[in-house]
């Protein structure tokens, strides 16, 4: 979009919307009649003044020019510094009173932050990012800073994050292990708005060493593995950054500026002892160990009287904190209690991993109901009836107790091929009696060449490897007692027909990469949610493609696999490690949704220069700017097709499009009226 282009854009979305802050901008007054009242409250007086010094009150007064109610209290305000008894709100009037119910430090700048909390009493507009502000000393601290809270992975902004500051000066140099949001409280909070910024207001000209904490609980504490975190890699003095603008959002209704500080946040682990919780054996020849963290470190799995080689290791989760132990040996030789004992890495008291041995006592004894004993026994008599009468008893109910499920349906992706999954591990196979055929349109059958690899994190699941043809029929045959699993259990004869893929009814992506470094990325091919639908590792510069990718609205995300281990990596707080980079593609045009079509070769040229450029205030401002004017294009093609939509009917009232017009703002360049510049 050419430069001329944006201004003639934000004029329009300025003209739609432009009545919000022209009215902001004057002198507020109390409509009469007419339009439903979408202004907030106003304040006409505060007692003490806002800013004052030696600061000795408890209580705050401040009043509107209408009545006002309290919502969201707790959820909305909080203060900075941290009290540890929150302000008490209560209405006067028009007015508010605020409680102080804390001791509060000497010679320190205090903020009450109340949000959007307060609102006016008759259609709930609320105030938004209202702030007290006093010194219990005698000066105010007054220096600034702003930034962006974005999501590591999605790359999209993460609203009402608190942000920590910390003076570095009066903080231990701990190097590889940074426990500063565990163990205190921040000098100085702030809070991003709903687009991710963060203004950041009376802070000291020194050092901070500064946090993004998402406090999803609301309880202004940091909980790890549940809150998003941020941090920086270094220091940050508000003295010595660079100005950064700020300017009334008319759009949202409230202050947004250009950032100078960037957060990647990430969920952090939080710690958890590595021990071994429980050992249990719910069945006779399977038991299941369950650690109390993932990845346990197993040295060693000694039992009585059972060899090592007939142990089989089978994870249960993707972390592999639950274990199953499947015990290949005929059941009448496996004992009640079986003993034996493990070897593994535990956390000792000062969270250090050291070896620990431990014994194991795995019992099992059979524990029939009501049911399984009348059953039971009715199988005992008839066996014992056709005993007697010369003849081999079979049960006409009996069901195989042997399961397996094959993940080919009617169409089966040639790239990809499909699973065979077992109830329990297999243990013996007859691959010669088993058949893969193609079947021509005559019914003819013609044998291919396959094989089964076991899946390294599923024993119960093998993937089945042959050189698929496109738009070609096949037949699985696995005849009667081909597979024995672990149990002794024999399978049923199955028979499964399916097709490959037929390449016409998809489309592919082709991508040519350019401008790689020494990294290597991950490609991932997502549907318009979100959801990864297909990736492509180790990739270097070069071509690719998505094949097979079916017509519909896509996206592009990269990750920059810094370490190479084929996934994205989240950050680490103690040691200070930034999680991977992760971002969206975004065409020349701001555009980052594409759509396919049937037998379509859709190309993408990506240069992860560009996509990976380094996170300067200036990149960030332009990256910023760039969504908001992919953002405002959007609503200018949405209010154009409603305009063609309209047009025909002349007695329906002309559509307002601008309802719901707060998504707007972000940057918001064109709608700088009134900037300041803050350092």
């Amino acid at each position: 979009m050419t430069k001329t282009a944006k201004i003639v854009l934000r004029s329009f979305i300025l003209l739609l919307f432009g009545g919000a802050f022209f009215s902001r901008c004057a002198n507020i007054m109390t409509p009469e009649g007419g339009p439903k009242d979408t202004l907030p409250p106003v304040i006409v007086k505060l007692d003490p003044g806002n800013f004052a010094t030696n600061f000795k009150a408890k209580k705050i007064f401040i009043e509107f020019n209408e009545f006002v109610q309290i919502k969201d209290q707790n959820k909305e305000m909080f203060t900075s510094p941290a009290m540890n008894k929150l302000p008490l709100l209560t209405t006067r009037g028009k007015g508010i009173v605020i409680t102080i119910r804390d001791t509060l430090k000497e010679n320190t700048t205090y903020a009450i932050d109340l949000g959007s909390a307060i609102r006016d009493n008759n259609e709930g507009n609320p105030l938004n990012a209202m702030r007290y502000v006093f010194s219990t000393g005698d000066k105010v601290d007054s220096m600034m800073c702003s930034g962006y809270t974005a999501d590591s992975y999605k790359a999209d902004s993460v609203s009402r994050t608190f942000i920590w500051f910390y003076i570095a000066d009066s903080l231990p140099s701990t190097p590889g292990y940074d426990s500063t949001i565990f163990n205190r409280k921040p000098d100085a909070i702030a809070r991003a708005q709903n687009n991710g910024i963060f203004i950041a207001q009376n802070l000291k000209p020194v050092n901070y060493r500064i946090y993004a904490i998402g406090d999803k609980n609301d309880n202004q504490l940091y909980e790890a593995g549940t809150d998003m975190v941020g941090l920086l890699d270094t220091v940050y003095n508000p003295a010595t950054m660079p100005e950064f603008a700020i300017w009334f959002d008319s759009l949202r209704m409230y202050p947004s500026a250009e950032p100078q500080l960037y957060f990647r946040m990430f969920t952090d682990k939080a710690f958890v002892n590595q021990r071994l919780v429980d050992a249990q054996r719910p069945e006779q020849k399977k038991a299941v160990l369950f650690f109390n963290a993932d990845y346990p470190r197993i040295d060693s799995l000694v039992f009585d009287n059972i060899s090592s080689d007939k142990i089989l290791i089978d994870p249960q989760t993707n972390g592999r904190d639950t274990v199953a132990l499947w015990f290949n040996v005929p059941a009448e030789e496996l004992p009640d209690t079986i003993k034996g004992q493990i070897v593994y890495y535990r956390h000792d008291s000062l969270r250090q991993l050291s070896k620990t041995r431990e014994p194991l006592k795995l019992a099992w004894r059979l524990i029939e109901t009501k049911e399984q004993e009348k059953e039971r026994e009715r199988i005992e008599k008839e066996k014992a009836k056709a005993k007697a009468e010369g003849r081999e008893y079979k049960d006409p109910n009996a069901k195989n107790p042997f399961s397996l499920k094959i993940s080919a349906g009617k169409e089966v992706n040639p790239e990809k091929g499909f699973n065979i999954t077992f109830g329990t591990p297999a243990v013996k196979f007859d691959s010669t009696a088993m058949e893969i055929a193609i079947v021509d349109e005559n019914k003819n059958k013609t044998p291919i060449k396959w094989h089964l690899e076991r899946d390294s994190m599923n024993m119960c699941r093998w993937k089945v490897i042959a050189d698929w043809k496109e738009k070609t029929n096949y037949r699985l045959y696995i005849p009667k007692k081909s597979v024995t699993d672990v149990m002794g259990y024999e399978n049923d004869s199955t028979v499964v027909e399916f097709a490959t893929y037929d390449p016409e009814k998809f489309a592919t992506v082709s991508l040519n990469i350019t401008g790689v470094g020494r990294s290597k990325y991950i490609l991932l091919l997502t549907d318009s949610s979100g959801k990864t639908l297909q990736e492509i590792k180790d990739v270097k510069s070069g071509k690719y493609r998505f094949n097979f990718v079916t017509p519909g609205d896509i996206r592009l995300r990269i990750i920059e696999d810094k370490n190479g281990n084929g996934k994205w990596d989240s950050g680490d707080v103690l040691s200070g490690l930034q999680p991977e980079r992760a971002e969206a593609y975004f065409n020349e045009r701001g555009e980052d949704l594409f759509t396919t079509k049937m037998n379509w070769d859709f190309e993408i040229n990506i240069d992860m220069s560009k996509v990976f450029v380094p996170m300067t205030m200036e990149n960030l401002i332009k990256m910023l700017n760039d969504k908001e004017e992919s953002r405002l294009q959007t609503l200018f093609e949405e209010w154009q097709k409603k305009q063609q939509e309209n047009q025909g009917n002349k007695n329906q009232q002309q559509q307002n499009t601008g309802g719901g017009g707060m998504g707007f703002g972000g940057m918001a360049g064109g709608l700088k009226n009134a900037t300041s510049t803050f350092r």
